[in-house]
């Protein structure tokens, strides 16, 4: 038996990624384009060619199709046991439906693999490309799922298309710092807080890893595409329709199907159909093994234990079964304990079952430092159990691999004062507080607040609801609350949940019922 090397870190995810922006985003614009901009896509497509013996399901024009994203440094025309892939995505599109479903499904995934034995499924791509993925999904993971598409997409297409679409503002959960110098890894260095993410600084947010674990990277992922969906006007992508198809075509290998102009309209009306579909998150149910250190006197380097994922398989058919569920139009409420009746001036009421105790004296502490920072100042008076705010008297969040952030003199960014800039240049005072409940694990939460009345982070609240006197936004992702707004004339507070979203309902809506102004 011998385990199939896999590049450390790689995260060639973010090419799946390029993936669903470039179909999600220029789909629409192309489906009314008419046919001849279907043929030269069509064209385009065929720049590369189609993957051989594409194991896929090819559905009636009309009918729900799952796709199968594929981040990969493959190559068209080179041996597969020369390429890695970090990430697959599955995507459900269902004209039914009021969401498209994501389930990002772990690199660390334990699998047989034919002819090798126990491994990561991202090994399985090295033995036999997008085909053998397909295969072992089907029998070992979700038993007779069928792939309508298979889209891979290699190293320059998201270098290239980010380029193109420039920025997206994203919600930066904690402080991402790393130095070359000192570590192995990628340099990366931003700052907590809702800002625009360009280029390298989005490349780099997007790839981190090794603060936290694959589960946790996958969610940033999630949370990505969601981000950059809120971002941008049909406007905008129809001018840069022909030139994202065109990156899409030179650096995508797709199934045959997509190399027809039938196919492509067959797919792209379905897109064009659930543009305006909520995103929704479906979470894979990981178990992490345990990292082994490596046999004695083998080198640590090449024979190190494998740190695996598993899973449930009643778990994976659940999660299985939500990513196939049809949602409807109007989307569950969140519950929660509170009464909407207490009044303006009333304290935040305080959930009768949520986990969550006060803490006013830390949230005053970071208040006061964020006195300067050009707007009102909230701090919730009631925080998770176990959380506590980030700090860097106090080293509960790492900035980085050995400290490297505080050997190199950086600021922390715990809490942070700055100032976020819209699409037209204009600079709105904000502020954010992290609260972490474990930090290896990528649990933070945020406490934002800016006189940006409305990024778009907040367009289109699932549902608003009064608790204390104070008009609540929620937002919904997955049944669970990610976001909770509380807008005023001055500004607009927001609380984030983890990248996880691990905190419940009740905990989201009392910690933003819990908002209190600093004196």
């Amino acid at each position: 038996m011998r385990l199939i090397p896999t590049t450390r870190g790689g995260a060639l995810w973010r090419f799946t990624l390029a993936a669903l922006i470039v179909i999600g985003f220029t789909a629409a614009t192309t489906a009314v384009a008419g046919l001849l901009q279907f043929k030269q896509f069509a064209a385009d497509i065929s720049l590369t060619p189609p993957l051989k013996h594409a194991q896929i399901t090819i559905a009636n024009p009309g009918d729900p199709q799952t796709l199968l994203l594929i981040g990969s440094d493959h190559r068209a025309g080179t041996p597969w046991s020369s390429a890695n892939t970090d990430t697959m995505m599955l995507v459900r599109l269902d004209p039914n439906s009021s969401t498209i479903n994501l389930l990002s499904i772990p690199r660390d995934l334990q699998v047989e693999i034919p002819g090798v034995g126990s491994a990561k499924l991202n090994a399985a791509y090295s033995v036999g490309g997008p085909n053998l993925l397909v295969q072992i999904l089907r029998q070992q993971v979700f038993p007779g799922i069928q792939v309508n598409h298979i889209i891979d997409v290699n190293f320059g297409g998201f270098e290239a298309l980010v380029d193109q679409i420039g920025c997206v503002y994203t919600d930066v959960d904690h402080r991402y710092y790393n130095n070359t110098a000192v570590t192995d890894y990628s340099s990366i260095d931003i700052q907590p807080g809702y800002q625009k993410l360009c280029d390298a600084n989005a490349l780099a947010f997007v790839r981190y890893r090794h603060g936290d674990n694959d589960l946790v990277r996958n969610a940033r992922q999630q949370d990505f595409l969601r981000w950059a969906k809120q971002g941008y006007s049909l406007s905008e992508l129809v001018s840069n329709r022909d030139t994202l198809l065109k990156i899409f075509g030179e650096h995508t290998e797709t199934d045959p199907d997509l190399h027809s102009t039938d196919g492509l309209i067959n797919l792209f009306n379905l897109i064009a159909f659930s543009d305006g579909h909520a995103i929704k998150q479906i979470q894979f149910p990981a178990i992490l093994q345990p990292c082994l250190p490596p046999p004695s006197g083998a080198n640590s380097t090449t024979q190190q234990t494998p740190c695996y994922v598993t899973a449930d398989p009643n778990a994976e058919e659940q999660a299985f079964k939500q990513f196939m569920t049809v949602n409807t139009s109007q989307p569950s409420k969140p519950s929660s304990s509170f009464s909407s009746t207490a009044s303006a001036n009333s304290a935040a009421p305080t959930p009768k079952t949520a986990p969550l105790i006060a803490d006013p004296s830390d949230g005053k502490a970071q208040a006061r430092q964020l006195a300067a920072s050009g707007l009102p100042v909230y701090y919730p008076q009631l925080i998770p159990t176990g959380a506590e705010y980030c700090s860097p008297t106090n080293g509960n969040c790492p900035l980085g691999d050995g400290n490297a952030a505080a050997a190199d003199n950086v600021p922390s960014g715990y809490p942070r004062a700055y100032q976020i800039h819209d699409a037209s240049g204009t600079a709105y005072a904000s502020y954010r507080m992290t609260l972490v409940i474990n930090s290896g694990d990528g649990e933070y939460i945020g406490v934002q607040g800016t006189t940006w009345q409305n990024p778009p982070i907040l367009a289109g609240p699932t549902q608003t609801r009064m608790v204390g006197g104070r008009q609540l936004l929620l937002y919904v992702n997955g049944g669970k609350i990610s976001v909770v707004a509380w807008r005023t004339p001055q500004a607009v507070y927001w609380i984030s949940n983890t990248l996880r979203n691990d905190l419940s309902n009740q905990q989201m809506i009392g910690i933003a019922a819990s908002l209190t102004r600093a004196g």
